[in-house]
């Protein structure tokens, strides 16, 4: 009877885990302090649990191994900055991140209810979004009565923060696995599944956001070439939203100004507000303010090469005129993860994020290469999927925000904490 109770108890007590981990989803968007928190709490019991148990195993990988030793550079590269109280505040705890996806992963051995636990609070935290977005795109105010930004922007319940589309495209991937990974799906749940995906295409287009709606078009492009079942699915759906995309953009024309006129007149083609040198060269990396900022992390990286100022720093020596380019040159970080690592940790740091890239690409024609000589796919669907998310976490070629930013390391985590070689 004690050993039933007992088996009861931790059965319980797994449950609960796994609801706390799934309430992350919903919770990030209210702010980064409450996922934060459970994040933080989640991985300080783990590893107390598995140092008091005595299961070390769970450590002894591959993934973990790199992750430590990035974070160990971090470490050491706010340790030789500057301003070693202000860096050390971002990586010493940095750690963290790499604890809580190796919990997800252990989780996920030990109890598959997490995935369902995992998957309705997408179904429910996505359903709520587009419902809030569409009614702002609509009314010009949420359901709490915020405002669209500046009669463009849509961003439904996380009102100043413009990230809806950024919160929605960087966790599509892990959604759409968790999505194939359910067994015995229902007809109706796959034409409500079919109907928001169609209607969170659409909302990322709408919030304005670019970076976020390119992220959407690469992640899915490589999800359907990869893919063996649900592709037809995903690539009707894909299609559906690019027209209803494209009579939009025909008819409102702040959504033309801001995904085809902007665009072409920031690459440099119409622009008052930037010095003669960057007129007369006329190209620009992103944007003439992303421009702005990269070659001032360019600049800091040569000047430090290996290690870099220090995580976090960029902020504080951009503003140093013997780094600052052009008439934008500081902001809280680059914009872009790459001049961002090299500036702040340098090529050792900076090699890590493009290792990992790297390895996204390699896992990719492998992929291939074993289907075309075996007609046997070396990734699951539900892998494919995730490595869609890696992808655009590990895309070079775009702007985005601080690699060092908890809220968007929460993103990250998730999906490198799902990605297991077997869900079942």
């Amino acid at each position: 009877m004690t050993l039933l109770t007992s088996k009861k108890n931790a059965q319980l007590f797994s449950n609960i885990t796994c609801i706390l981990c799934a309430c992350i989803v919903p919770l990030l968007v209210t702010g980064p302090f409450l996922p934060d928190l459970i994040v933080s709490l989640l991985s300080i019991f783990f590893l107390y649990y598995t140092i008091k148990n005595k299961i070390y195993t769970i450590y002894r990988n591959t993934y973990f191994y790199i992750f430590i030793f990035f974070w160990l550079i971090c470490i050491l590269s706010s340790l030789l900055s500057d301003n070693i109280l202000i860096s050390l505040r971002s990586s010493l705890f940095y750690v963290r991140i790499g604890i809580f996806a190796l919990f997800v992963s252990y989780l996920i051995d030990r109890n598959k209810k997490i995935l369902d636990y995992f998957y309705y609070a997408f179904c429910f935290t996505f359903s709520a979004l587009v419902i809030d977005g569409y009614f702002q795109y609509i009314t010009g105010s949420n359901l709490f009565g915020y405002k669209m930004y500046d009669e463009i922007r849509i961003s439904s319940f996380f009102g100043k923060e413009l990230i809806l589309g950024s919160y929605l495209s960087r966790l599509f991937p892990l959604f759409f696995a968790l999505f194939i990974a359910r067994v015995n799906k229902k007809l109706i749940e796959i034409y409500f599944i079919s109907i928001l995906y169609i209607l969170i295409d659409i909302l990322i287009f709408l919030s304005g956001e670019r970076a976020s709606f390119f992220f959407l078009n690469l992640s899915t492009i490589f999800i359907i070439l990869f893919i063996s079942k649900y592709k037809l699915l995903r690539v009707g759906l894909f299609i559906i939203s690019i027209i209803i995309i494209f009579f939009l953009t025909l008819n409102d024309s702040k959504l033309y100004e801001r995904y085809i006129t902007s665009p072409i007149t920031s690459m440099g083609l119409k622009n008052d507000n930037i010095n003669q040198e960057n007129k007369d060269k006329k190209l620009y990396l992103f944007t003439p303010v992303h421009d702005s900022l990269i070659r001032t992390a360019y600049n800091m990286f040569l000047d430090k090469p290996i290690l870099g100022h220090g995580p976090k720093l960029f902020r504080i020596k951009c503003h140093d005129p013997k780094y600052a380019v052009g008439d934008t040159p500081c902001d809280q970080h680059p914009h872009n993860f790459y001049f961002q690592l090299l500036a702040e940790t340098g090529i050792v740091g900076f090699s890590f994020l493009l290792g990992l890239f790297l390895y996204v690409i390699y896992l990719s024609i492998k992929h291939i290469i074993q289907y075309l000589k075996y007609k046997k796919y070396f990734l699951s669907d539900y892998q494919i999927c995730l490595l869609g998310g890696l992808l655009i976490t590990t895309w070079p070629f775009t702007s985005n925000g601080s690699i060092f930013t908890n809220y968007l390391m929460l993103f990250y985590s998730l999906q490198i904490g799902f990605f297991k070689k077997k869900i079942f």
